[in-house]
């Protein structure tokens, strides 16, 4: 063979190695989940259904998908480094064939590793299904299929068993990293940001945490007449009430206003109200809020009373709350909301006792401990150890937060100091 032709087929040789590079690096690279989104994009229907299905093949299995690719990129590799060693030791003598293989090495490195590696990673979306179908290809030639999965599985047979199996699950703390680098690079929204951190926070919910709770509860009593209970209802301004028997711990039903609007105007007005109840749905505080989300849709009905490890009423929780942990608070032009946050001179806050300490961490910049309780009068009570009265507190994160006032046994309003303020 002339040395013309010789270095001719290495060339050959090592442009189809940067072909298998790319091909090895894209696949590597791009998720399944951004694969479904590249084809559903694409406008030939029919070609897009068949390359995402090869695509999605190797990406189930990458390291058997890949498996002839990487063999063939070898063998490619090795070939043109023996011939060009050959060839040049014939033609000029040993010591010129290794300068070549050093020429080989540093054109190889550069060339056939570097440039299509930078290539597939900076154009991934583009070449993916192209280079898909080339591993594929690769894949149906017997000759270099088999032995490439026989050393595949040979290899996997000496790794530690628990490396043998494990998939490619996409985390949450990545889906977050993803949407803050979406954020970061400006090609999402901060609202459509916040969406995505609430839907994945929702998940590790519980309802206790998005209840209301039982000292909030507005029931109506079951002695009470239609016309009273409209008064009660009407002045909260709620659609549906919770009915009590012996106290709140003696759920019976839930009446709704439109029944009592509709017995008001049949003229049923010193009717009693338990007779307008409807049966109440009970569920446990430690329910995850995504599933009663989903079974409220289900089984079509907004309200649940909420009860504790004894059988008690830990509070009430509706529709509407679950809805608000994901997409924020719904107010209409009725609503009066009562602010739980109110800032003050000097950088301190003034809050109420309910004060989630998760929204209090991010109002503050500072991270309260955490423990059994999940708002600020919780972690006041469990500091000191009893029932605060006015003017007593404590002293957290350099701050002071202070008891301003107290019904009954209930943190109302608490001031915390600012960053400058003496504790």
């Amino acid at each position: 063979m002339s040395l013309g032709v010789g270095l001719l087929l290495v060339g050959l040789l090592m442009a189809a190695s940067a072909v298998l590079v790319a091909t090895e690096t894209s696949l590597l690279y791009i998720r399944s989940a951004r694969a479904e989104v590249l084809t559903d994009s694409n406008g030939d229907l029919h070609r897009a259904d068949n390359r995402t299905a090869g695509l999605l093949r190797l990406l189930d299995d990458r390291v058997r998908g890949l498996g002839p690719v990487l063999f063939l990129l070898m063998a490619f590799r090795l070939i043109a480094a023996g011939l060009l060693a050959v060839l040049v030791a014939d033609h000029h003598g040993t010591g010129w064939a290794a300068v070549a293989l050093a020429a080989l090495l540093v054109a190889g490195f550069a060339l056939t590793d570097v440039l299509p590696r930078t290539v597939a990673l900076r154009s991934t979306d583009r070449l993916v299904l192209r280079l898909a179908s080339v591993a594929l290809a690769i894949g149906r030639i017997l000759p270099v299929r088999w032995p490439a999965l026989g050393l595949v599985g040979l290899a996997e047979r000496l790794l530690p068993r628990p490396l043998r199996t494990g998939g490619t699950l996409v985390s949450e703390e990545e889906l977050l990293a993803v949407a803050d680098r979406a954020l970061a690079s400006q090609s999402m929204d901060a609202e459509e940001h916040d969406l995505i951190e609430s839907v994945i926070a929702f998940g590790d919910t519980l309802v206790r945490d998005v209840m209301v709770p039982r000292p909030d509860m507005e029931c109506v009593a079951a002695d009470l007449t239609v016309a009273e209970a409209m008064a009660v209802a009407a002045r909260n301004g709620h659609s549906r009430v919770p009915v009590n028997g012996d106290g709140v711990d003696d759920i019976i039903g839930v009446v709704h206003a439109k029944d009592l609007m509709r017995a008001h105007l049949e003229g049923n007005d010193d009717a009693s109200v338990s007779g307008l109840a409807r049966p109440s749905r009970f569920v446990p505080e430690t329910k995850q809020a995504d599933d009663l989300l989903r079974e409220m849709q289900a089984d079509r009905y907004h309200l649940a009373i909420v009860v504790d490890e004894h059988g008690g009423t830990a509070g009430l929780v509706t529709m509407e709350d679950l809805l608000e942990e994901v997409v924020g608070e719904i107010e209409d032009e009725f609503d009066q909301a009562e602010p739980l946050a109110q800032p003050l001179a000097g950088g301190g806050l003034r809050v109420h006792g309910r004060m989630p300490i998760d929204e209090l961490n991010d109002l503050l910049g500072e991270t309260l401990p955490a423990g059994d309780w999940n708002t600020v009068g919780g972690l006041i009570f469990d500091a000191l150890g009893h029932v605060p009265v006015v003017g007593e507190g404590i002293e957290v994160a350099g701050r002071r937060f202070g008891v301003e006032q107290v019904e009954g046994r209930r943190i109302t309003s608490i001031r915390i100091s600012g960053p400058g303020e003496a504790p």
